[in-house]
């Protein structure tokens, strides 16, 4: 889909990420695939992040800069993830944000300092994603013992069981 001439202060940041990646310059940057091949590309490179910041807070494509986002979040230090939510565009900030708070749970409960014993509790306000992940990513049993058993959809309740054994 070929989308309008970029921004100035958007040409400007993709001719930066291009520089810092030493990748060819590419004449036209109003196909919105072009920019998420440079963004993808930005997203493996630490040292592009900050210009990859700036180039997401200029994005014209709302859509684009939250699968960024969305792709950067558990790349960065947690501290730095805030800056990059309101980088967005308050219409698509929401989901960005809402992943922000589960990648705390998530590293929270990997570290040991979320009480698996409130597990239960907060189960049901958990999205998908959440649940899947813990059950993935975590081998604490009472943990795994209350997604098999409460996980909102059966493959979150398998994944659980099976970290189990």
């Amino acid at each position: 889909m070929v989308d309008a001439e970029p921004h100035p202060a958007l040409l400007e940041a993709l001719r930066q990420l291009e520089a810092i990646l030493g990748t060819t310059v590419i004449a036209d940057y109003s196909d919105d695939h072009t920019r998420w091949g440079l963004y993808r590309t930005a997203i493996n490179a630490p040292e592009a992040l900050p210009t990859l910041l700036r180039a997401v807070s200029v994005e014209q494509d709302a859509s684009l800069a939250s699968g960024v986002v969305g792709e950067v979040l558990e790349r960065i230090d947690p501290q730095a993830r805030p800056a990059w939510v309101q980088a967005l565009d308050p219409s698509v900030r929401e989901f960005s944000a809402r992943r922000t708070r589960e990648l705390h749970v998530l590293e929270s409960i990997r570290s040991g300092t979320f009480p698996a014993t409130q597990v239960a509790d907060v189960i049901d306000e958990w999205s998908n994603w959440l649940q899947l992940r813990i059950a993935t990513d975590v081998s604490d049993k009472v943990i795994n013992q209350a997604l098999s058993e409460r996980g909102r959809t059966k493959r979150i309740r398998n994944t659980a069981r099976n970290s189990l054994r």
